[in-house]
Parts: structure tokens; C-alpha cells; sequence
């Protein structure tokens, strides 16, 4: 029961977030753009410093 509720409450780790967003490409261009992106750090920043 506990590990299920964990698993529920984790957050997504940034590697996941990449993947799913590879994912959702709709054509050979937009992975590739998608790839760029992820590339350059879009899912890695801190996003609390606002950066």
C-alpha cells in the first residue's frame, strides 16, 4: 500500500519529462526540434531561479 502512494507522490524526474515530450512528436521534423531543445537544457534548468 505504501509504495503505491509513493509512487503516486514522486515527482517526475526530468529524464522522464524529456522522454515524454520526444514522445509526443508528430513527425520526423518535430523530434528533431523537440531533440534540439532537450539538447540545449529545457527540461534541466532551475526553473526557480527563473532562468
Amino acid at each position: 500500500m505504501f509504495t503505491t502512494l509513493k509512487k503516486a507522490l514522486r515527482s517526475i524526474s526530468a529524464s522522464e519529462r524529456e522522454a515524454a515530450y520526444l514522445n509526443d512528436a508528430g513527425d520526423r521534423i518535430d523530434l528533431e526540434l523537440r531533440q534540439r531543445e532537450v539538447d540545449r537544457g529545457l527540461f534541466r534548468r532551475n526553473r526557480n531561479l527563473g532562468l
